[in-house]
């Protein structure tokens, strides 16, 4: 099991919370945290954008991206939602398990 960094943008911190909180209760992700106050220069639909967002970075293993990029398109408001997984190469050994335990499976 491979632990890996996602990272994610939101509308708002309500929006980032209600994200987050679901990918933690469904064990999608051990962790989420959220930076507030980012601000995003984008082209998107032939028109330059500049918008506040908020990031999350969840912490998970490589077993949940695909069920946790599911979920995140189902809830987010965006129609085409930033999600970007990094892998993890190295770590403290004690905080990597918690991640696996707390992403493993379920009954």
């Amino acid at each position: 099991m491979g632990v890996v960094w996602v990272y994610m943008t939101a509308a708002d911190m309500a929006e980032a919370r209600r994200i987050g909180k679901t990918l933690v209760e469904l064990h999608l992700a051990a962790c989420i945290n959220i930076l507030d106050a980012m601000r995003s220069i984008y082209r998107w639909q032939g028109n330059i954008q500049e918008d506040q967002e908020v990031i999350l970075i969840a912490k998970t293993t490589d077993e949940k991206v695909a069920a946790l990029k599911k979920k995140v398109a189902e809830i987010h408001s965006y129609e085409c939602p930033c999600v970007l997984v990094f892998p993890v190469s190295d770590g403290h050994a004690p905080f990597i398990r918690w991640i696996e335990d707390q992403v493993g499976a379920r009954e």
